[in-house]
């Protein structure tokens, strides 16, 4: 049986130059009616994490949450989504820095201005300032990333820089962390401490 795992590799093959007709038929069949662009799989991990905390199964709800591999591949997945390609409402999730390749991506397939969502400097900043310091480091040191961390702060290049800058940096250190901690900062916070633009991508859909 289709699932929204085999709707999202049917995108990726197409905005990579394949064939189109796998996506549309898998449209149709899953009723997918939005699509999530996101910049990389540690976005996906906190999505999704937090629309389980609000007892919410997107893939159900026929919402597909997209990894693009980059902001800049925005404007593709957005033509081939939205309303010049598929049809589907399209929302997603930004680093500052980010934010024009969003804007003129979401021009270009004609999706309106305000479908996407802008965090201040980049998600893993969000979570940590909506958390802090303190229990982001219980957090680290609860899955056993305590001696990593300890090390990573005794390199020269982090002397200088605040506690929140240096956390920042450690989450991107290690293949997977980015993504594991995703997961795990959303799950901590209380549920009146989500940052403003994760909670308005959840509450948009």
């Amino acid at each position: 049986m289709a699932d929204m795992g085999a709707f999202r590799e049917a995108i990726t093959a197409w905005a990579a130059g394949g064939p189109g007709d796998p996506a549309r038929e898998l449209a149709a069949r899953l009723s997918v009616r939005a699509a999530v662009l996101l910049e990389g799989p540690s976005d996906v991990a906190a999505v999704n994490a937090l629309a389980a905390s609000r007892g919410r199964n997107l893939a159900a709800e026929g919402v597909c949450v997209l990894p693009m591999g980059g902001a800049m591949s925005v404007g593709r997945f957005a033509r081939l989504l939205g309303p010049s390609g598929l049809g589907l409402r399209l929302t997603g999730l930004c680093d500052e820095a980010e934010r024009p390749y969003y804007a003129r991506g979401w021009e270009r397939a004609s999706a309106g201005r305000q479908g996407f969502f802008v965090c201040a400097a980049d998600l893993e900043d969000e979570l940590i300032r909506a958390l802090g310091v303190t229990r982001v480091e219980e957090l680290v040191r609860a899955e056993g990333d305590l001696r990593a961390l300890q090390t990573f702060l005794r390199q020269p290049a982090q002397r200088g820089r605040t506690a929140q800058q240096q956390l920042r940096r450690f989450l991107g250190t290690k293949k997977g962390r980015k993504i594991h901690y995703g997961r795990v900062l959303v799950e901590a916070l209380d549920p009146d401490r989500i940052p403003a633009p994760l909670d308005g991508l959840l509450t948009n859909l």
